[in-house]
């Protein structure tokens, strides 16, 4: 969280351990409602379409709409295996610039073939005629069950409605229209005075499991009232991705859907690029943002029950030292020791041994929740008891210096429980829906 101290605002940098620190006159930056219609020119809708159950009645088809032409930037998931809507949209993007994203919660359109693919261009067509667009100008993002047809009979006829009675009021139902297994909705924005005039930034996202980096499974949705080229937009939001979605783990499972999607409209009449005042200021708070939904999708992981930092420090080279935090930030044996309050370093030692740098176990040294286990690949003397008190914590840090030279990179995870494994254990409820709808045999 943002937090003021003294006068200032104090702005976690995510590169290091650093603190980035600008005084109130240079810029007021703070942390404001209106989730992802925040910002100025941005307008919302979602309805309850009962897309994975026709009697439910949560929200579950959503809209985001610039009445402003946008510039707009975006990163995908790495899988080889890419949903319908990820293609749809990545194809779109790479024609232009996006004023308009749909969105659904209850089925992912993954594997579902030319017929997915084809839904999700028909849901783009049917929602840019209502907006006066070009359906190249419409996103669209999915997120849910793996492998089902899209449930159109429901979905299609409530299109039209959804491109109606859009307002700026309606940021909190986007969020609550995409979350699948997550346990609240996730908002964050911000405000920057940058030169005597308020830009705003508003974000919304879900994710819960199936998370890793490389777009760990997620969406983001983020809009900001500043005018930005595409060029520098799109730079930004990949180093902003790289720096926060790509540093999140939960069960090392990379979705088919993960979609971070940003566009900007100018409406605040603030222009900015770099070198210009304000610029540096405003690539902070955008990080800030995705940094903050980062963070919130692993503290909010299936049925977890730790928050961990798992920093690596004192490494040859940034790859070497990215290579040993996400091999123990993923390490089941790890995430388990979690789970049961147990501090086993020696667990953590191995996966950093297997982690596939270089590494001289005799320079290892490991600090867990602040208390030295680990000095030079041996116990320390540090009570046990002690070290298991502090990994009753819900949220604690875990530093591993490989002490070999002066890289450093962090990456945000969980334990792994027994309630993870019983929630995965089966998505047969949601098969037998389909079959009824027909979709499936």
């Amino acid at each position: 969280m943002l937090a003021e101290w003294g006068g200032v605002w104090q702005i976690g940098v995510v590169k290091s351990r650093k603190s980035f620190i600008l005084t109130m006159s240079e810029c007021s930056f703070k942390e404001i409602e209106g989730g992802v219609t925040a910002a100025k020119g941005f307008v919302a809708n979602a309805l309850s379409c009962g897309i994975k159950k026709p009697t439910a009645t949560r929200l579950d088809l959503a809209l985001v709409y610039s009445t402003e032409p946008t510039t707009s930037a975006g990163t995908f998931t790495t899988n080889r295996v890419r949903a319908a809507c990820v293609r749809v949209s990545q194809n779109h993007l790479r024609r232009g610039n996006v004023r308009a994203i749909v969105a659904n919660s209850g089925n992912a359109n993954a594997c579902t073939g030319a017929a997915g693919v084809a839904v999700a261009r028909k849901e783009c067509t049917i929602v840019a005629k209502e907006l006066g667009l070009k359906a190249s100008e419409v996103a669209v993002c999915s997120t849910g069950v793996i492998g089902l047809p899209m449930p159109m009979v429901r979905i299609e006829p409530r299109l039209p409605e959804l491109c109606h009675d859009l307002s700026a009021e309606k940021g909190h139902d986007v969020a609550s229209a995409i979350i699948t297994s997550d346990t609240r909705e996730k908002e964050v924005a911000v405000e920057v005075n940058i030169g005597g005039k308020i830009v705003r930034i508003g974000s919304c996202c879900k994710g819960a499991g199936m998370i890793a980096p490389c777009m760990a499974t997620m969406i983001c949705l983020v809009c900001t009232d500043a005018a930005v080229s595409r060029a520098d937009l799109d730079a930004i939001v990949h180093q902003g991705v790289e720096e926060s979605f790509n540093r999140i783990t939960i069960d090392g499972d990379m979705s088919t859907n993960d979609t971070c999607l940003v566009m900007a409209n100018g409406a605040s009449g603030v222009e900015l690029a770099p070198g210009k005042e304000g610029w540096e200021v405003f690539v902070k708070a955008l990080h800030y943002v995705m940094m903050e939904q980062a963070k919130r999708i692993v503290q909010d992981g299936e049925r977890v029950t730790k928050y961990v930092t798992v920093r690596v420090v004192g490494a040859p080279n940034r790859a070497e030292a990215r290579r040993v935090a996400e091999g123990v930030a993923k390490s089941s044996l790890v995430k388990s020791s979690w789970n049961g309050g147990d501090p086993n370093w020696g667990r953590i030692i191995h996966a950093v041994g297997y982690s596939g740098t270089r590494v001289k176990e005799e320079k290892v040294d490991i600090d867990i929740a602040g208390l030295p286990a680990c000095r030079g690949g041996e116990q320390t003397d540090t009570p046990s008891d002690d070290l298991r008190e502090r990994v009753q914590a819900r949220e604690f840090e875990v530093l591993i210096n490989l002490n070999l030279g002066a890289e450093e990179y962090v990456v945000y995870t969980t334990d792994l429980s027994p309630e993870y494994v019983d929630f995965n254990r089966s998505e047969y409820a949601y098969w037998n829906q389909a079959k009824q709808d027909g979709l499936t045999k």
